[in-house]
């Protein structure tokens, strides 16, 4: 479960940027959490009415994607997808036994930008945003930056 943190205020030249750190807890190795929600909560308490919130996850084995949160059986086929570009039982050189999670890291990526309308964060009728983890579990830091316009 994330763990919602104090937002901070950081000065911008125009209006006020808000950076927002939180946590979020992972169970299982791959994991695709949705935070949707949070980041939406962060957004609200932002007072930000019109511009752009920027995610961020400061990890190399875990990243930020937005698709469809509606069937939680696309998180499995999304995970078959990834294990057969990137199989854990490979013969990598970075042999530490995580080198899989890396590359689906690299292949998602870990920054994403939203738009924010009225408030709300814009996304698709079915569209959510996912902590993905990769390398769990762990106790991971998200970075949220809320910016007006």
């Amino acid at each position: 479960m994330a763990t919602p943190e104090p937002i901070r205020a950081i000065p911008a030249q125009r209006g006020r940027a808000l950076l927002h750190t939180t946590h979020v807890q992972t169970q299982m190795r791959v994991e695709f959490k949705d935070i949707t929600s949070l980041v939406q909560r962060v957004v609200t308490e932002s007072g930000v009415e019109n511009g752009t919130c920027f995610l961020f996850v400061p990890h190399t084995t875990a990243a930020i994607l937005i698709n469809e949160n509606d069937d939680t059986a696309l998180q499995k086929d999304l995970d078959a997808f990834l294990k057969s570009l990137a199989p854990p039982d490979s013969n990598y050189h970075h042999n530490d036994g995580n080198c899989d999670s890396h590359l689906k890291a690299a292949l998602i990526g870990n920054s994403k930008c939203l738009l924010v309308e009225s408030g709300r964060l814009i996304l698709g009728r079915w569209q959510g945003v996912f902590f993905c983890e990769f390398d769990g579990p762990r106790r991971r830091e998200l970075k949220i930056k809320v910016v007006p316009d």
